[in-house]
């Protein structure tokens, strides 16, 4: 184990806790992936929400999240999970307000039409208050959400990309499509600003959702 791993900060067990989950999902994906690739997802997740987490009570349950995200996303693009939904990645700098919201209004709207992910070139601790609230008032809860790294293998999964404000962070493979969005950045702001920002993403989304499922888009 590495200084690295030894170093993660809020684990009663800094080398058993990443253990037992590599453990499951060793099981979970069985014929999929080597348990070197699981044992390297699974510190890699913790190390990355560990450098950014303000409190570590969840770290495990949200590591093992990220893990289980990232190891599907390999999979998906590596042909070993085939899948005909189509994957939208949205990605901003922190990933703590205008891709959550658009992750989640396009999961809302899209249903099961649509497999949705979200991440950050440069994650913060927590998704912003004011965004949590203005996405509560639409019926929508990111209560459980949390700001994730962007990785190679989400962009890998993705059909559809769209970046909003990270610039050139996000990796460019052939065969996808990309978009870029120029959407105000909701740090900082009221719940009222916040909420011209969600009317602003809401038309984006349902406009793309159009696009790619044009006979059942309209709600």
């Amino acid at each position: 184990m590495t200084a690295d791993h030894k170093a993660l900060p809020g684990l009663l067990t800094p080398e058993a806790t990443p253990h037992r989950l590599a453990d499951h999902l060793a099981t979970r994906f069985a014929g999929v992936f080597t348990r070197e690739t699981i044992d390297r997802y699974v510190f890699e997740s913790y190390t990355a929400l560990g450098r950014t987490a303000k409190v570590t009570t969840h770290l495990p349950v949200l590591a093992e999240r990220f893990a289980v995200e990232r190891l599907t996303a390999l999979a998906q693009a590596m042909g070993a999970i085939e899948t005909d939904t189509c994957e939208v990645l949205f990605v901003c700098v922190h990933n703590a307000g205008r891709s959550q919201m658009a992750a989640a209004l396009m999961a809302h709207h899209g249903g099961d039409r649509v497999h949705v992910r979200s991440a950050g070139s440069q994650p913060t601790a927590s998704i912003d208050d004011a965004v949590i609230e203005a996405m509560a008032e639409v019926g929508i809860d990111l209560g459980a959400e949390f700001p994730k790294p962007l990785t190679d293998d989400v962009v890998r999964a993705a059909d559809v990309v769209v970046t909003m404000g990270c610039g050139d962070a996000c990796p460019v493979y052939p065969g996808k499509r990309y978009l870029d969005w120029q959407v105000r950045d909701p740090a900082g702001l009221s719940v009222g600003e916040v909420r011209a920002i969600r009317a602003d993403i809401d038309a984006r989304v349902r406009t793309l959702l159009a696009e790619l499922h044009p006979a059942t888009a309209a709600h």
